[in-house]
């Protein structure tokens, strides 16, 4: 049975695990092995993702089966350049191994992403997706989120064309 909770610390380095599993199984290879060890250091090392789950201006929502993290949500500041204004919101990521794919889990973790939005006052959430990631942007924009602009998201010394998607809540 899949259960759904806020990450606690202890999570920490399981969930730095399997973040970096899943974007290695969906883009690992479009990279050299410099620039994605580079990048999966920065985004999920001790300094990353780990760090953020304490960080009150992060929530952190993790999806688990038989105790085990299957998938993830993370919120936040927006990080993106330009003005986004207090009532803006990102969402770093959504996760969700490959043999979880269809169970339901993407979709359970995007309504805790725009109830807690709600919750807080936020008015908009923006994202970036890779332009190429199809499936993602499909299941962004069944909710409703549009594109906005682009983005060049930085993979070690490699940059991504990535498309910046936003919802209006």
């Amino acid at each position: 049975m899949i259960q759904y909770r806020d990450a606690l610390p202890a999570d920490g380095r399981e969930l730095a695990e399997m973040a970096a599993r899943c974007f290695t199984e969906t883009f690992g290879s479009l990279y050299r092995a410099s620039d994605l060890r580079a990048f999966l250091d920065q985004a999920f090392g001790d300094e990353g993702l780990p760090s953020q789950i304490t960080d009150p201006a992060y929530r952190v929502r993790i999806a688990t089966e038989n105790e085990r993290i299957i998938g993830f949500a993370k919120t936040g500041p927006v990080d993106f350049p330009g003005d986004w204004g207090d009532n803006t919101i990102e969402l770093y990521q959504l996760y969700v191994l490959g043999g979880w794919h269809g169970e339901g889990v993407g979709p359970e973790l995007m309504d805790w992403v725009l109830a807690t939005a709600r919750t807080a006052g936020y008015e908009r959430i923006v994202l970036s997706v890779y332009v190429d990631n199809h499936r993602a942007r499909r299941f962004y924009e069944r909710y409703g989120f549009e594109e906005v602009g682009r983005y060049e998201f930085m993979v070690g010394e490699k940059v991504d064309d990535d498309r910046i998607m936003a919802l209006t809540l």
